[in-house]
């Protein structure tokens, strides 16, 4: 019994030969270094595969996503003013999308046309009066109105004269700044002309102000616009 057992074992593990109609035998196993080498050049072609895959699909994200941000900004802006005015045309029954959007410009633009006139500034100096009455409602109105001034087409209102950098906070660190006016330190000597520099040290309405020296600004060919982009 033991002798029988053990041949079956053997015929186990030894690969049963085919014979051909010829008589020569034939092994039914596939050779192994043949697997291998097939089995390894898919894997490396699925590789690839996925690595173009995934370039292209980045390639996409990356053309994709600013033009998403700005589409989507560009959508909640003219939502956000066409808000002012629908609610009126809503009230009379008229319902057309971007009649009120219409209706904000060329609203926002004739009180451009009528503050440029001695009225208008005399209504909005009175309106100032008032507004910097109030405690809290003041510093908001303050901060809003030196960044509106600051990037305003009238280049002889602005607060931002100039861009400047300048070593700061401490010796080898540099920082961009805004020239906003400039001060005469007097002396028994002599007198010596200082630069206001405004830093922004987290958002525009936000900084420090310094006091320079000409010699310790440096003025970069940049305008006010560009220094605010940067």
């Amino acid at each position: 019994m033991g002798t029988r057992e053990r041949e079956r074992d053997l015929e186990l593990l030894i690969p049963v030969a085919t014979v051909s109609e010829n008589g020569a035998s034939k092994s039914s196993s596939v050779p192994t270094a043949a697997l291998s080498h097939h089995h390894s050049g898919r894997e490396a072609f699925a590789k690839v595969i996925r690595s173009w895959a995934s370039k292209k699909f980045m390639t996409g994200c990356v053309i994709l996503l600013p033009i998403a941000i700005t589409f989507y900004i560009t959508w909640g802006f003219i939502r956000f003013v066409d808000g002012f005015f629908s609610p009126i045309y809503h009230h009379l029954g008229i319902n057309i999308f971007g009649l009120g959007f219409i209706t904000s410009i060329t609203f926002i633009f004739l009180v451009g046309i009528f503050m440029s006139s001695w009225l208008g500034a005399s209504v909005l100096t009175l309106g100032e009066w008032f507004i910097k009455k109030m405690p809290f409602v003041s510093y908001i109105y303050t901060a809003s109105k030196q960044i509106s001034i600051a990037i305003s087409p009238d280049q002889t209102s602005n607060a931002f004269k100039e861009v400047a950098i300048i070593r700061h906070p401490r010796s080898g660190e540099y920082a961009f700044g805004f020239i906003t006016s400039s001060v005469i330190l007097q002396s028994r000597m002599e007198e010596e002309e200082l630069y206001c520099v405004y830093v922004p040290t987290n958002h525009l309405y936000l900084g420090d102000v310094v006091l320079m020296s000409s010699k310790d600004i440096l003025r970069p060919n940049l305008s006010v616009r560009e220094g605010i982009e940067c």
